[in-house]
C-alpha cells in the first residue's frame, strides 16, 4: 500500500492501486482573538486566530508531494518527558531497530485536526533544507500510534535548552563571555538566514525554543508550531510569546515579514549579555510596547515614518511616556558588550522594520569576522539522571519518513 500525502492543510490522501481515498480533517475553528489579544497574560504564547487552509492553492504555489510510510515498521519506547507547552509534550524515545535516541512531540492537535500536525511537520522539514542548515532541530518525520492513531512527531534530541543551562547555573554566575555570545550568536543567525531563504518565518524564537547539544558547541532552533510561510495570505495574524514580539506585530501590522524573528534573535542576544535575564518584560502588548520604547523611544516620523499609522498606535500613543532617546547603550555599556558587539544588538533590535538588520546583514558585521568554536557551561545534571525507574513503553509506527 502507498500513501502520499499533498500537502494541503486539510485532507490526507491515500492511494491503493486505482483507489483514491480522501481521509478530510477539518480544522478546529479558531476563535477571533479581537481586543482580547491586547491583554495576554505575562510571557504568554499567542496561536494565530486565522490559519490560512489552502494557502498553497490560493497563492499559485506548487503543492509539495511526500512519499509516506513503508512495509517497514519504525517503534519506538517512551522514556522520558522533556519537556511540554501550549500545543503538546515532547518525550525522549528510543528507535526500537536501531538504538537510535530521539525527541517525540506528541501534539495537542493530534487527536482531531491532523491538519495543524502536518503543518507543523511541513515547515520544520522545509527550514531544514533538506540538511543543509546545520543550526535547525533535525526532523525526522511523522509516526502514529497503531492504538490511538494519534501522530507524532520525531525528531533529533538535544541534551537541554538554552533557557534551561542559563537558569540552571549558580546564583552569582559571570556573564557569558563576548566570544560565546558571538559564536551562538552567529549559529543563530546563519540557521535563520538558512530558514528565511527557504520562505519560513519561524514566529517564537526564544531561549526555550534554543536547543544545546553535541558538547555545549551547538545550538539548534526548535518548535515550528507557529511557523509560517511568507507567501501565506494575507493579513497575519500576530503569534509567539510576548516579551520576544517585534513592534510591527505588537501594534497590528498586517504584513510583517521575516524581521520579526530578527527581532526575538537580539531579545535572545540581549538575555545572552544578561545572563539569561529578559530585556523587554510587558505584562500585556501594550504594556511591552511601553517596555520597548522606554528603552529605545518611541518612533517619531524621522525614525519610523509610517509608525503612527499602525493599526494600534493610536490606542498606545496615550500611554506611552513621550521620551525620544535611546538608552540601549546604557544597559549594555562597554564593560558587557564592545562596540562591534553592541552594534549587532542595536541592529538587531530596531524598532522600525524597513531599518532593521536582516539575518544576512548581521552576519555580515565585522563582529562575526572571527568567530570562536561555541563553549556554553555544562548543564549541572545529565538528562539521564531524570528518567523515571518505570516508564511506559509505547510502539509507534512510522506514516511518514
Amino acid at each position: 500500500m502507498l500513501y502520499n500525502l499533498h500537502l494541503h492543510p486539510q485532507s490526507l490522501v491515500r492511494r491503493h492501486r486505482h483507489h483514491v481515498f480522501h481521509l478530510i480533517s477539518s480544522p478546529r475553528p479558531q476563535p477571533s482573538l479581537g481586543n482580547a489579544i491586547r491583554r495576554r497574560p505575562t510571557n504568554s504564547l499567542v496561536m494565530p486566530a486565522y490559519v490560512e487552509p489552502a494557502a498553497a492553492v490560493k497563492t499559485g504555489l506548487k503543492r509539495k508531494r511526500i512519499a509516506v510510510g513503508s512495509s517497514e515498521q519504525y517503534e519506538f519506547e517512551e522514556t522520558c518527558r522533556l519537556g511540554a507547552g501550549a500545543f503538546g509534550a515532547v518525550f525522549k524515545a528510543r528507535h526500537r531497530a536501531t538504538g537510535q535516541i530521539v525527541a517525540v512531540k506528541c501534539h495537542s492537535a493530534a487527536d482531531g485536526d491532523l491538519s495543524m500536525v502536518f503543518r507543523e511537520a511541513r515547515f520544520h522539514e522545509e527550514a531544514c533544507c533538506g540538511g543543509a542548515n546545520p543550526f535547525a532541530v533535525s526532523f525526522h518525520g511523522v509516526v502514529r500510534d497503531p492504538g490511538t492513531w494519534k501522530r507524532y512527531l520525531v525528531m533529533e534530541c538535544m541534551e537541554t535548552s538554552l533557557h534551561d543551562l542559563l537558569h540552571q547555573r549558580p546564583r552569582g554566575s559571570p556573564p557569558l563571555p563576548e566570544a560565546t555570545v558571538r559564536a551562538a550568536m552567529w549559529q543563530l543567525l546563519t540557521g535563520t538566514k538558512k530558514m528565511h531563504e527557504a520562505c519560513i518565518i519561524h514566529r517564537d524564537i526564544k531561549l526555550q525554543n534554543i536547543l544545546v547539544g553535541e558538547g555545549q558547541s551547538v545550538v539548534k532552533i526548535c518548535d515550528f508550531g507557529l511557523a509560517m510561510s511568507t507567501d501565506e495570505r494575507l493579513p497575519y495574524e500576530p503569534a509567539g510569546t510576548l516579551w520576544y514580539q517585534a513592534p510591527e506585530m505588537l501594534l497590528g501590522k498586517p504584513d510583517y515579514d521575516t524581521k520579526v524573528d530578527v527581532w526575538s534573535l537580539g531579545c535572545v542576544m540581549a538575555e545572552l549579555v544578561n545572563n539569561g535575564r529578559p530585556l523587554f518584560q510587558g505584562s500585556h502588548d501594550d504594556g511591552q510596547l511601553c517596555a520597548i520604547f522606554d528603552v529605545l523611544g518611541v518612533p517619531d516620523d524621522s525614525t519610523w515614518p509610517w509608525f503612527s499609522s499602525t493599526p494600534f498606535a493610536t490606542e498606545v500613543m496615550p500611554e506611552l511616556d513621550m521620551q525620544r532617546n535611546n538608552h540601549l547603550r546604557d544597559l549594555f555599556p562597554e564593560t558587557k558588550l564592545s562596540t562591534e558587539g553592541f552594534q549587532v544588538l542595536s541592529g538587531l533590535l530596531t524598532c522600525n522594520p524597513n531599518r532593521r538588520l536582516t539575518a544576512a546583514a548581521a552576519l555580515n558585521h565585522p563582529w562575526f569576522a572571527k568567530v570562536d568554536d561555541l563553549k556554553l557551561p555544562k548543564k549541572k545534571e545529565k538528562l539521564e539522571s531524570m528518567l523515571p525507574k518505570r516508564h511506559k513503553r509505547r510502539r509507534l509506527r512510522a506514516v511518514y519518513v
